[in-house]
């Protein structure tokens, strides 16, 4: 069993290892199985480089290619993943059951925010002393902010119970 790269980056030249590579051509043609001094000398004539590209594979892979280029090449894709990640949040938003319209339009602009911005909502609607008995009206504040959020975003939890406080969330959709 080969040994494996080392944690930089693929063996390159003299690094490699195995007695036999199977090779490729710097144009992208298959050459096929070779001795490694071989694969050494064409890559010297070709003015490349040996990178081994698989080297878990029975024989090794390697390809003729220039080294400085292709390390540019991966480094510019991982960049350009990192650049694409997006990581989706949770923004909490607090009600009461008996909030004030204007209250309200105040917490659903930060919803609509938060949702186009790409952020899952968590809507939490605190109960308080002998608010509790009255469930029915948090239900229906959060059915109110269900129906208002309806075009931004789709409920992924639907509203339950936690101790004291009644919970939603709301991804976009």
């Amino acid at each position: 069993m080969p040994t494996p790269p080392k944690s930089d980056g693929p063996r390159v030249n003299r690094e490699i290892d195995a007695r036999t590579i199977r090779l490729v051509g710097a144009d992208g043609e298959m050459i096929g199985v070779v001795n490694l001094r071989e694969g050494l000398v064409m890559a010297e004539e070709a003015g490349l480089d040996l990178v081994e590209v698989s080297p878990n594979a029975d024989p090794p892979v390697c390809k003729i290619l220039d080294f400085g280029k292709f390390k540019y090449e991966s480094q510019k894709k991982k960049n350009e993943a990192r650049k694409k990640q997006r990581v989706i949040e949770v923004k909490e938003v607090k009600l009461r059951p008996n909030i004030d319209d204007n209250d309200y339009n105040v917490k659903m602009r930060n919803m609509r925010k938060f949702l186009d911005e790409g952020d899952k909502v968590k809507v939490t609607l605190r109960f308080r002393g002998r608010e509790l008995a009255h469930q029915e009206l948090g239900f229906k504040v959060l059915e109110r902010v269900r129906t208002d959020l309806d075009e931004q975003g789709k409920v992924e939890q639907l509203p339950k119970m936690e101790g004291r406080q009644m919970v939603m969330v709301i991804a976009p959709r």
